[in-house]
Protein backbone atom coordinates (compact mmCIF):
# COMPACT_ATOMS: atom_id res chain seq x y z
CA UNK A 1 0.00 0.00 0.00
CA UNK A 2 1.47 3.23 -1.26
CA UNK A 3 1.41 6.41 1.65
CA UNK A 4 -0.93 8.80 1.22
CA UNK A 5 0.42 11.91 0.52
CA UNK A 6 -1.75 14.99 3.05
CA UNK A 7 -2.01 17.20 -0.24
CA UNK A 8 -4.11 14.14 -1.70
CA UNK A 9 -6.84 15.10 1.10
CA UNK A 10 -9.44 17.76 1.68
CA UNK A 11 -12.40 17.82 3.72
CA UNK A 12 -15.56 16.12 2.36
CA UNK A 13 -13.48 12.93 1.37
CA UNK A 14 -14.57 9.40 2.19
CA UNK A 15 -11.73 7.51 3.98
CA UNK A 16 -10.90 4.25 5.54
CA UNK A 17 -8.48 4.74 8.55
CA UNK A 18 -7.86 3.21 12.28
CA UNK A 19 -8.38 4.92 15.46
CA UNK A 20 -5.93 5.00 18.09
CA UNK A 21 -7.23 1.96 20.10
CA UNK A 22 -7.60 0.10 16.86
CA UNK A 23 -3.49 0.23 15.97
CA UNK A 24 -3.09 -3.36 17.24
CA UNK A 25 -5.90 -5.06 15.62
CA UNK A 26 -5.89 -2.64 12.43
CA UNK A 27 -9.66 -2.53 12.38
CA UNK A 28 -10.95 -0.13 9.85
CA UNK A 29 -13.48 2.48 10.24
CA UNK A 30 -14.51 4.46 7.41
CA UNK A 31 -15.98 8.18 7.66
CA UNK A 32 -16.16 11.58 5.94
CA UNK A 33 -13.19 13.75 6.57
CA UNK A 34 -13.92 16.96 9.12
CA UNK A 35 -10.25 18.11 9.59
CA UNK A 36 -6.82 17.17 8.78
CA UNK A 37 -4.94 16.97 11.75
CA UNK A 38 -1.26 16.08 10.84
CA UNK A 39 1.03 19.66 9.43
CA UNK A 40 3.25 18.20 7.59
CA UNK A 41 2.78 16.57 3.98
CA UNK A 42 3.57 12.93 4.95
CA UNK A 43 3.71 11.02 7.93
CA UNK A 44 5.26 7.19 7.80
CA UNK A 45 1.73 5.88 9.52
CA UNK A 46 -0.73 8.14 7.76
CA UNK A 47 -1.94 11.31 7.74
CA UNK A 48 -3.87 11.82 10.90
CA UNK A 49 -7.78 13.05 10.36
CA UNK A 50 -10.78 14.05 12.53
CA UNK A 51 -13.90 12.43 10.67
CA UNK A 52 -17.12 14.07 10.67
CA UNK A 53 -18.55 11.68 13.58
CA UNK A 54 -15.73 13.36 15.86
CA UNK A 55 -13.77 10.13 15.59
CA UNK A 56 -9.29 10.50 15.05
CA UNK A 57 -7.16 9.08 13.50
CA UNK A 58 -4.83 7.94 10.85
CA UNK A 59 -5.86 7.56 6.88
CA UNK A 60 -4.96 3.81 5.29
CA UNK A 61 -6.61 4.40 2.29
CA UNK A 62 -9.40 6.02 -0.17
CA UNK A 63 -12.51 5.36 -0.75
CA UNK A 64 -14.18 6.14 -4.18
CA UNK A 65 -17.57 7.26 -4.45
Amino acid sequence: MSEIKRQELQAGLHVAIVLKQDQRSGRITEGIIKDILTKSPSHPHGIKVRLQSGEVGRVKQLIAG
